[in-house]
């Protein structure tokens, strides 16, 4: 008899809108590995799993990712980000503000791999979310689609503070900051 599948630890959209559209998830959100590629583990399961596989890839290279929800330290997982392909940041509510600073400290550690919102992720963030280092959204709430799908993007082009990201400056006044393009 084979071994259950481990349950989905929050329910994952289809598809993630980066690069200006929707493409397909390539990542399931586990409480805990089941093996597969593309897995994001919450902070506890992810640490046993790179421990009993000490490369951090797994199996046939597969590619892993923290489930970073609001309460974990950034101590906790600064040592594992090198070895990390993306780091899906929970916003467990609209009014959670925290996994803005997650994704900014680790854009300014110099984590190169997606930085993915999922959770309570709504139109009006997204703007915010891409200053301070997202690259993909995983987005269930319908009219958020339906905007993102119709191209209805409300970032607005210029801003008068820089980011965690880097923009280029808008012209003669240094403080200035054009939106980079995608």
């Amino acid at each position: 008899m084979a071994a259950p599948s481990p349950a989905p630890l929050r329910a994952s959209t289809p598809d993630v809108f980066r690069n200006g559209r929707f493409e397909p998830n390539d990542f399931a959100i586990l409480e805990t590995d089941g093996g597969g590629d593309g897995l994001i583990l919450p902070l506890a399961a992810l640490r046993a799993t790179l421990e009993d596989n000490g490369d951090g890839n797994g199996p046939g290279n597969r590619r892993l990712g923290l489930l970073y929800a609001p309460a974990d330290r950034f101590e906790d997982v600064a040592p594992l980000i090198s070895r990390l392909a993306v780091i899906a940041v929970d916003f467990p509510k609209y009014a959670d503000g925290r996994g803005f600073s997650h994704a900014a400290r680790l854009v300014r550690a110099g984590f190169s791999g997606e930085i993915r919102a999922v959770g309570d992720v709504l139109i009006d963030e997204i703007a915010l979310m891409r200053r301070v280092g997202f690259t993909a959204f995983e987005v269930s709430h319908p009219t958020t689609r339906r905007y993102l799908a119709e191209g209805r993007d409300p970032s607005p082009d210029l801003h008068y503070q820089p980011g965690a990201v880097p923009e280029p400056p808008a012209g003669t006044r240094p403080w200035l900051r054009r939106r980079a393009t995608e």
